[in-house]
């Protein structure tokens, strides 16, 4: 299996860059490349950085190029959706010597049919077998699983690779999971369709990111998960939910819950509440 691709969208970080980038999330530059090192560089990055399609949700600026993704995440106090997630861990990876693979996959694949091929970014990592490493999706796995055929359990929930009938790869997420499943192949690198993809869920009505606020965050037992006015805390031993009721309200969660800065708050809590009275309307 080979690097990732010499492609702008698969760059690696420079060497301060890839400092900063191990500052942020906590972790010192690890001392040999195994699975023990992968699997504490994933944890720390999900622990660090949440899950967030803010830019799609208000029409910001936003790109498939992980050096985008280092200016936003590292150094702003921002998250990002799965092609930053992945993407820049994808190059911090690539630039400690791991063998790192993009792969185009489809979120719901199995709903919307070949349609949602390069709506999302994901990773095989080659170590002594290959690993899907994860990142991208917000309240899936943690930590990398071997890119293989079976059941997957972390933290108490379950997961799964499976098989599709058409020869992809189908992980299928925990019973509470936002996005059901995402289809892949460990071969498959699109960047075209990615990048196409990306610019079609960034500005287009019918994208389910600009009509509908997303923010995740891992937690110690499950995550945090933020739509539109409601926040909903996952363990595996339940679900529960509040209102966010103000647009204070909602800079507060922002700030102590999921750790971002975010720009014009005010701006997002109008544009929940319209969505609210279209709904109603």
């Amino acid at each position: 299996m080979t690097r990732m691709p010499s492609n702008e969208n698969a760059m690696t970080l420079t060497a301060a860059q890839l400092d900063a980038y191990l500052a942020r999330i906590g972790v010192e530059r690890p001392s040999s490349l195994d699975l023990h090192s992968l699997s504490k560089l994933h944890r720390a990055h999900l622990m660090t950085f949440s899950w967030e399609a803010l830019d799609a949700f208000m029409g910001w600026p936003s790109s498939v190029i992980p050096a985008s993704a280092f200016a936003k995440m590292v150094k702003g106090r921002r998250g990002g959706w799965c092609y930053e997630m992945n993407g820049l861990f994808g190059a911090a990876l690539d630039a400690l010597g791991f063998r790192v693979t993009r792969l185009c996959g489809g979120v719901d694949r199995e709903k919307l049919g070949d349609i949602a091929i390069g709506n999302h970014l994901t990773l095989r990592v080659d170590l002594d077998r290959a690993y899907l490493a994860e990142v991208g999706v917000a309240d899936a796995i943690i930590e990398p699983v071997p890119l293989a055929v079976g059941p997957i359990s972390q933290r108490g929930f379950d997961f799964s690779i499976m098989p599709t009938e058409d020869g992809w790869l189908r992980f299928n997420n925990h019973a509470h999971g936002i996005a059901r499943s995402f289809d892949f192949r460990a071969d498959h690198s699109d960047e075209a369709a990615m990048a196409a993809t990306q610019g079609w869920l960034m500005g287009d009505p019918g994208s389910p990111f600009t009509n509908a606020l997303a923010v995740l965050r891992h937690t110690a037992d499950g995550y945090v998960a933020l739509q539109n006015d409601r926040l909903r805390t996952v363990t595996p031993n339940g679900v529960s939910e509040r209102r966010i009721t103000s647009a204070d309200h909602l800079a507060d969660m922002f700030e102590i819950v999921f750790d971002l800065d975010v720009p014009r708050p005010g701006d997002i809590w109008d544009k929940i509440q319209a969505i609210g009275r279209d709904k109603a309307a």
